[in-house]
């Protein structure tokens, strides 16, 4: 065979949550025209009784399939509704079928749920990931084990502690095969979202079995002890918020560093590895944080201090419905009467991507603009470039053109108080659900609205080699979009409402992946179809 067909034949088309180690969201190859479901693998058969539970919402992370050839491996949930389990399902395109393969259960469980203040409401993602020849998925205990691709079977398992330490958010494979993902030790009694953590860890698994570790505690530079006071916010009773125009709000302890529950930590080219941070007790104490390859600390730059487009600017005017008080500071966030802070939340599955330029974008979370949020945008070196209000549980993918890059996100703008739950004070926005084109300097370049007016449930796009985008929405429909923003073709996959925020991949035949109440769909054109095509 041809070494140059082998290469084709062999390699990997999306092995990962994002596609690569810096979670670009671009394919390989041009993705087919969206004419028909050509497959469904149900990932989660208690979709349904999941959104009975949650008032109609399926407040799940689903993980990206893996792709390779004709092969895929996808998160797969048995046991039962009220007692789950995880793991990976193999299966192969075996001419128009996709044939199971094996099943392999891991003994993973998802931190346990929280408040929607701290801890997570969303049920955590499990995010496998194909490197080195073999399927490695998350474990139980903050371990992680390797799995035979072939047959399913457990070569190793590395590391591993109590029930209450986790490995959280999506495994990273580097180029060089090594795996980094993070571990977080949650308190062994007690409530763990009001108990400080006992410890954190960014980990890498190398291909020859070999573990290290970086504390967060020490990759944090500049962040507040643990047993320091943080500023929190003010209370509902206070409202409209500020108070006053030099009104400071309560602190509270900050608690220790650790990272955000679904992060995926990003590879640079040079090696630099770029993850996300946060005070265990308030989330308003964030970082972006980067290591050398080894692992010891580069830097680490706040996310508070960000934004000055608050109270009179996003924000209705002061005194106005929805707007600050009268008399509060332009620019201010009125729930702390601060400049805005980017939030790592344990509910966002937001991941650093590294753009074309090696600069570093993340979907930070921000309250006071309608839960949108902002999409931060920092240098190779830590410095703050700008930011486009929103980001809300989104790892944006990108393409090359003309000389430069542009950044595609979702941009959901929801219909609820404009920084407070309250109607009284914070009447909510008006609603519209935009997929965004941003340059490399973060200015719009194009919008698409919804045509349906429902809601973009995605939080990893995709985009093929010729710059066309897939999104997936509430309504139930994929939607592919042409790089000049206008709409190229749609497919409806299940009926609307109470999806989940999800990933899509591309295969290296151009197959769409796209998830929608706990199923997998794959579309495409038919083989018939193609044979006919002009």
């Amino acid at each position: 065979m041809n070494c140059a067909i082998a290469a084709i034949l062999l390699a990997t088309a999306w092995p990962q949550f994002g596609h690569d180690p810096g979670h670009s969201g671009l394919a390989d190859s041009t993705a087919q025209a969206l004419h028909a479901v050509l497959a469904r693998v149900v990932m989660d058969p208690f979709a349904s009784v999941e959104r009975e539970s949650q008032d109609g919402d399926l407040l799940v992370h689903y993980a990206a399939p893996i792709l390779d050839g004709d092969d895929m491996f996808v998160e797969l949930k048995g046991g039962t509704p009220s007692q789950p389990s995880w793991g990976v399902e193999a299966l192969r395109w075996e001419g128009p079928s996709l044939v199971p393969r094996w099943t392999a259960m891991s003994d993973w469980r998802p931190e346990p749920f929280g408040n929607p203040n701290e801890g997570p409401v969303f049920e955590p993602v499990f995010q496998p990931v194909l490197a080195n020849g073999s399927i490695y998925m998350p474990g139980g205990g903050g371990s992680v084990i390797r799995i035979d691709r072939d047959s399913g079977a457990m070569l190793a398992r590395f590391g591993g502690s109590d029930a209450m330490t986790f490995a959280a958010g999506a495994l990273t494979a580097e180029p060089n095969g090594n795996i980094d993902y993070d571990v977080i030790a949650l308190a062994a009694s007690g409530d763990p979202w009001t108990s400080d953590v006992r410890g954190a860890w960014l980990t890498r698994i190398t291909p020859s079995g070999g573990i290290f570790r970086a504390r967060y505690t020490d990759i944090v530079s500049g962040a507040p002890a643990a047993t320091a006071q943080c500023l929190g916010i003010f209370s509902m009773g206070q409202l409209p918020w500020p108070p006053s125009a030099d009104a400071i709000p309560p602190s509270i302890p900050c608690g220790s560093q650790r990272p955000g529950i679904n992060a995926a930590p990003a590879i640079a080219p040079d090696g630099t590895i770029y993850t996300v941070s946060r005070a265990h007790f308030n989330s308003r104490w964030s970082y972006l944080v980067a290591l050398n390859p080894d692992l010891t600390p580069k830097w680490a730059v706040s996310l508070r201090d960000r934004f000055d487009d608050g109270c009179n600017v996003l924000l209705p005017l002061n005194g106005s419905p929805g707007g600050c008080r009268a008399g509060a500071r332009t620019g201010v966030d009125p729930s702390d009467n601060t400049a805005g802070a980017g939030r790592v939340t344990d509910d966002s599955s937001s991941s650093p991507m590294i753009a074309p330029d090696g600069s570093v974008i993340y979907g930070a979370y921000t309250r006071y603009n309608g839960s949108r949020g902002h999409m931060m945008h920092f240098s190779a070196r830590g410095e703050f470039l700008g930011a486009y209000p929103f980001g809300w549980d989104i790892t944006p993918a990108f393409r090359v053109h003309d000389g430069t890059y542009s950044v595609v996100t979702k941009e959901n703008r929801y219909p609820i108080g404009t920084y407070c739950d309250d109607p009284q004070w914070c009447s909510p926005f008006e609603a519209s659900f935009l997929v965004t084109q941003l340059s490399a300097s973060m200015h719009a370049e194009w919008t698409f609205e919804n045509p349906s007016g429902d809601e973009w449930c995605v939080n990893g796009p995709a985009i093929g080699a010729d710059g066309t985008v897939f999104m997936n929405a509430e309504d139930g429909v994929l939607y592919a979009i042409r790089p000049d923003g206008s709409l190229d073709r749609s497919l409806i996959l299940s009926t609307g409402g109470g999806q989940s925020y999800t990933p899509l991949a591309i295969d290296g035949r151009g197959r769409v992946y796209a998830e929608t109440g706990g199923i997998l769909y794959v579309t495409g054109t038919p083989a018939r179809v193609r044979a006919v095509r002009p």
